[in-house]
């Protein structure tokens, strides 16, 4: 599969699918997932043959000294193929990131190992992840 760098529309709803079927995205609107791809600095994904959207992630970043990757989703029927590594390092070797320092996500700790395996390291024991909720 050829990384894409843009989604069509029904690439849009297959995303909001998948969104559906996560527990950290699950209460996404289509509104919410057409405003994020807008305003994301970088998405990256992997159409099918049919050219459904089968892996996701996307990157907010200063392009200096932090990419934050998010939403790396990879459709079920497609997992264990390699489409995460390969969305990992289709970001890692993106040229618009070629200068940042560090590439962070956050992930369930049974996630982490698959993370460490590219290069992720854990930081836990340094930051404390908070949030605010703004609604």
């Amino acid at each position: 599969m050829t990384p894409i760098q843009s989604l069509t529309p029904i690439q849009i709803d297959d995303l909001h699918r998948l969104y559906r079927e996560q527990w950290w995205t699950r209460d996404r609107t289509l509104e919410e997932t057409r405003s994020l791809i807008a305003n994301s600095d970088i998405i990256v994904g992997f159409a099918d043959a049919q050219g459904h959207l089968a892996a996701f992630a996307r990157v907010l970043s200063d392009f200096t000294i932090k990419a934050l990757i998010f939403d790396l989703i990879v459709d079920e029927p497609h997992r264990n193929k390699g489409l995460g590594r390969a969305l990992l390092q289709t970001i890692s070797k993106h040229p618009r990131l070629s200068h940042v320092r560090h590439f962070e996500l956050y992930c369930l700790p049974e996630m982490a190992s698959y993370y460490k395996s590219s290069g992720f390291k854990e930081l836990n024991h340094e930051l404390i992840l908070m949030r605010k909720d703004c609604k």
